[in-house]
Formats: structure tokens, C-alpha cells, sequence
């Protein structure tokens, strides 16, 4: 099992930047790919960027590519979500995912964590 603890959300006006982090605990936290999603209300959760075991591969939906940066850091077992330039319609809740693959799809991922609120203010 793998537990998923995500912090860092909060409200920002447009234009502004927020941090997410995800902490990882339960497993090599190395072996898994990891994925941030959101959901704004009335929608459906949708995929955000992706990021392989070593870091050394990134993938980003279009509607944040050049704004938003996902990292990791597997010495301290966390999973980072920069996003930069937020508009209003970045506000959703954003969800850490952890799987064995590199996926946009949400099925793809087996660990998920309770979400943290994104709100951006115009």
C-alpha cells in the first residue's frame, strides 16, 4: 500500500504561483510514476502532468504546458506540482496519483491522495 499526502494548495490571485507537494509513505517510492490530476466542480477529474520513477521524463495536459512544472524528489519520497501563471479556470482540486505506468488516464493509477484546493481569483 501506498499512502499519499498532498499540501500546498490555498487561494491565489490570477497570475500568481502556488506549490503543491505530495509526500509518499508505504513503498519504494522510487518504483512508482507519479501524476497530479484535478477536478473542478461539476467536471470531470482530468490529467494534469505526469512524471516517470527517475524523473527523467516529464508529460503535461496542453492546457498547462510552459506553466506548470511537476518534480520529484525520491531522497525525500515527494512529488512537487509548480504551477505559475494561474488563470481561474487552474482552480479544482488537485489529486497526487502514484501507478506503475506512465498514464493521462486515471485508471492507470493505483494510489491516490485526498486532494488539496486550488482556488484562483480573477
Amino acid at each position: 500500500q501506498v499512502q499519499l499526502v498532498e499540501s500546498g494548495g490555498g487561494l491565489v490571485q490570477a497570475g500568481g504561483s502556488l506549490r503543491l507537494s505530495c509526500a509518499a509513505s508505504g513503498r519504494t517510492f522510487s518504483s512508482l510514476v507519479m501524476g497530479w490530476f484535478r477536478q473542478a466542480p461539476g467536471k470531470e477529474r482530468e490529467f494534469v502532468a505526469a512524471i516517470t520513477r527517475s524523473g527523467g521524463s516529464t508529460s503535461y495536459a496542453d492546457s498547462v504546458k510552459g506553466r506548470f512544472t511537476i518534480s520529484r524528489d525520491n531522497a525525500k519520497n515527494t512529488a512537487y506540482l509548480q504551477m505559475n501563471s494561474l488563470k481561474p479556470e487552474d482552480t479544482a482540486v488537485y489529486f497526487c496519483a502514484a501507478g506503475p505506468l506512465e498514464s493521462i488516464f486515471n485508471y492507470r493509477y493505483h494510489y491516490w491522495g485526498q486532494g488539496t484546493q486550488v482556488t484562483v481569483s480573477s
